[in-house]
């Protein structure tokens, strides 16, 4: 090619790269403002095609992929703050990012997240997403694939079979492959095979939400796994009290009416009370539960 060529491919680049931005940025506006409508435009259906977006890019994968991530962080966050919208965009935003820069491990670990947290109704104090589980394996499983030695990404799918799905065998799996992989810690051997052993313990999932919660920077993923360990500690109180409380009515002839019966009566050495410092209460049937205007959650079975 001569010189004069090469110039005049050189800025035409330059020129046709601010145009590609602005166009997406235009776009992806016109997206937004139609999230709630059941109907999509053509530019949605343009911009839900990856290979599309892929070949606009003119080989600035990486960096148009980082503008897509930034739009799946920002589109997430607005509804967040609504609480009970929709996220029917969150996939096909993180299925762009991804193809784009199928290196960025960031948008499949809280993609992943985004995606699989159920749906929450306004004003609820639980933090929530997508309620796409399915798709959040998948989305992970597609980084475990780009990434095959990076350990991180085995414990995040074993923490979504694990947690999500319920399913202890794929998870147990998950773990056990990601403590195969170059500096993988300990830990996940470790949950490998306490998860085939013990299930869904209590104890089990306290470990793997204190695993989240050290392992990540993000307000909001801090927020959750901080609510979770929360909730998992008053669910062990509550089944505790639960026990003591049906002895109690074998004994006694009833079921108690507060713990303070309980301390009287020897079952207990002190008043117990919930990660917040609120006393339990009991309920009809001896059935113990937080008290009104505690601010710890549980989240629905």
């Amino acid at each position: 090619m001569s010189r004069p060529s090469q110039t005049r491919v050189v800025w035409t680049a330059v020129f046709a790269l601010p145009l590609l931005f602005a166009s997406v940025a235009a776009l992806q506006t016109r997206i937004d403002a139609q999230t709630r409508k059941q109907s999509q435009t053509q530019e949605m259906l343009l911009l839900s095609s990856p290979t599309v977006v892929k070949k606009l890019s003119l080989g600035y994968d990486s960096l148009l992929a980082d503008v897509y991530w930034t739009r799946v962080v920002q589109y997430y966050g607005e509804r967040l703050v609504k609480g009970g919208a929709d996220y029917d965009l969150l996939w096909p935003l993180l299925d762009i990012t991804t193809t784009l820069d199928p290196k960025l491990v960031v948008a499949y670990r809280f993609g992943a997240i985004f995606l699989s947290l159920p749906h929450v109704p306004p004003g609820s104090n639980l933090v929530g997403g997508a309620g796409r589980t399915d798709l959040a394996v998948e989305l992970v499983k597609r980084g475990i694939a780009a990434n095959p030695e990076n350990w991180v990404l085995d414990s995040d799918l074993g923490f979504l079979y694990y947690w999500q799905l319920k399913d202890y065998k794929n998870a147990s799996a998950a773990y056990l492959d990601g403590s195969t992989k170059p500096k993988a810690p300990q830990w996940l051997k470790m949950m490998a095979a306490r998860v085939a052993a013990k299930g869904g313990s209590f104890e089990n999932s306290s470990l793997i939400w204190s695993e989240v919660y050290a392992s990540t920077k993000n307000p909001q993923i801090q927020k959750l796994a901080w609510t979770m360990l929360r909730a998992l500690r008053a669910q062990d109180d509550e089944m505790h009290l639960d026990e003591l409380a049906t002895a109690y009515r074998k004994r006694i002839g009833r079921y108690p009416t507060s713990t303070a019966e309980l301390l009287n009566a020897g079952y207990l050495t002190k008043i117990p009370v919930d990660p917040a410092g609120h006393p339990y209460v009991f309920g009809a049937e001896g059935k113990s539960r937080l008290a009104p205007d505690s601010p710890v959650v549980i989240p629905p079975k």
